[in-house]
């Protein structure tokens, strides 16, 4: 009798620790949705407002990057006041190690410029399609740079993602709204992305591994690159002639926009620590779906078929490339002689 009293326990004790963990993971995943959505709204709002009428978007990027390097100064600060409950690193400007990063620097700059420049002049509903060959990117520039081949799978879920991309430019521009300058900039992005995302990977040992100071001092080189293109592209005189810069709401809404792309990268590495890279990757994917919904709600759009098919097109596609690849990482793991000549591909022999 009291052997079963004691496995019963046992049992209820195992289910409120699944449920709680359960609940973690779904206010993370919630916290992740929340914020990236949000700061895409916000962005857009900043670079494309009627009640703005700001035309400065390298500007808008600017004091994003400075805004982030305040924040990381603001949190190294009180991870040495309370070690014990603020985990940050000790971030102080080094020119050598600035130097090393600065190449990474310039495909971030061209990253999040392009990122904001298409978000600019397409709307949110059409924002996921327009960047959606960061994934056909990966695979292109993953084999021209470090030569790492991808499988028949993964190359198929690609030409479903570029097929959704055709698809929505030919349906946005069927509806009238197409910007080719959007869609240029949203190429440049995917580009500038992929090329991010590898040569994060070459330059992480210059930061000790650390993905904060490497956020770092992306900001701080990013500040200072932007400061000659905001004068050659002539946004002084735009922000000279602006009529809101002694508003504190215009000023409040642009420390926010920091602060939530600040945030983007906290609760990225959240929800990959609750849960996986693959979650993540899935999660960001139907994250994507949902904004592109609520996009179309709140501008009380009407879409064809054939434009949802698109973004369903593109979803899919990425999903699939996803579960792919997940997939393929697994067989790598259980098979030691695949994961010896994965790894020298990865370091470019």
């Amino acid at each position: 009798m009291a052997l079963m009293e004691s496995d019963s326990l046992d049992q209820e004790g195992k289910t409120d620790s699944f449920l709680l963990k359960a609940i973690k993971i779904a206010l993370v995943v919630a916290l992740y949705w929340f914020i990236s959505i949000t700061m895409v709204f916000l962005n857009k709002y900043l670079l494309d407002s009627p009640a703005l009428k700001l035309d400065a978007p390298l500007f808008v990027t600017f004091f994003q990057c400075f805004v982030t390097v305040g924040l990381c100064w603001c949190m190294s600060l009180l991870s040495r006041l309370c070690p014990t409950s603020v985990e940050f690193p000790s971030v102080k400007l080094d020119l050598k190690m600035s130097r090393e990063i600065l190449p990474l620097s310039v495909v971030f700059i061209g990253m999040i410029t392009f990122n904001n420049l298409c978000l600019k002049y397409v709307g949110v509903a059409f924002y996921n399609v327009g960047r959606s060959l960061t994934t056909v990117f990966n695979v292109l520039m993953s084999y021209l740079i470090i030569k790492q081949t991808t499988s028949s799978y993964a190359l198929l879920c690609c030409g479903v993602i570029i097929g959704g991309f055709w698809l929505g430019v030919d349906q946005e521009g069927a509806a009238g709204s197409l910007s080719w300058t959007g869609i240029m900039f949203g190429v440049l992005a995917s580009l500038c992305v992929s090329l991010n995302a590898i040569y994060t990977k070459k330059v992480m040992p210059v930061v000790d591994g650390s993905i904060w100071k490497l956020t770092y001092y992306n900001n701080v080189n990013a500040c200072f690159l932007f400061i000659p293109l905001i004068v050659v592209f002539g946004e002084l005189k735009t922000l000279f002639y602006f009529d809101k810069l002694d508003s504190w709401y215009f000023w409040g809404m642009m420390t926010l926009g920091g602060v939530f792309g600040f945030a983007i990268g906290y609760v990225t590495g959240l929800q990959i620590k609750f849960t996986s890279p693959l979650t993540h990757n899935v999660s960001g994917t139907a994250k994507a779906c949902a904004q592109t919904v609520l996009a179309v709600i709140y501008s009380e759009d009407t879409k064809s078929l054939l434009w949802w098919t698109s973004n369903l097109m593109v979803l899919a596609g990425s999903f699939a490339y996803t579960w792919v690849k997940g997939l393929e990482m697994k067989k790598i793991q259980q098979d030691p002689q695949t994961k010896s000549t994965t790894a020298k591909n990865d370091s470019g022999i």
